[in-house]
């Protein structure tokens, strides 16, 4: 049998490998796309930004939204040790809040991902989220 589970050095080391898509920064009012996520589709694109960009003027600190090396998305929240406005429970909340209110687009974001950059059959990660639904 095959044992598919990552130890710790593994899974720490997966964290060097991901590919944040935009990211934002409260401290320095900017907000980053990457541009290999260009050829996403103008109305994604301006979502994530709108994503982004509220977390941090609600939460404060730096927010950021990659894939991992397997193609999940993944949220990031942290902030400079002196900063006393950062709200760590609303980050928390705000996650959870985007992952159930966005659920459909990140399951697309994902399923583009694993198509273009790990070249995965289209057809087999549809079926396999519709057999999630199930």
């Amino acid at each position: 049998m095959e044992n598919n589970e990552m130890n710790e050095e593994e899974f720490a080391a997966q964290d060097k490998y991901r590919i944040v898509i935009c990211g934002a920064n409260s401290y320095e009012k900017k907000y980053y796309f990457n541009k290999k996520f260009d050829n996403l589709p103008a109305n994604i694109k301006e979502e994530l930004h709108i994503i982004c960009v509220l977390f941090t003027e609600e939460a404060g600190g730096i927010f950021t939204i990659s894939f991992t090396p397997f193609g999940h998305i993944e949220f990031d929240t942290r902030h400079e040790e002196d900063d006393l406005f950062y709200d760590e429970i609303s980050a928390r909340l705000l996650i959870k809040e985007i992952r159930r209110k966005k659920q459909e687009m990140l399951d697309a974001l994902s399923i583009y991902f694993r198509v273009t950059f790990l070249h995965q059959n289209p057809a087999d990660l549809i079926e396999g989220y519709e057999e999630e639904e199930q």
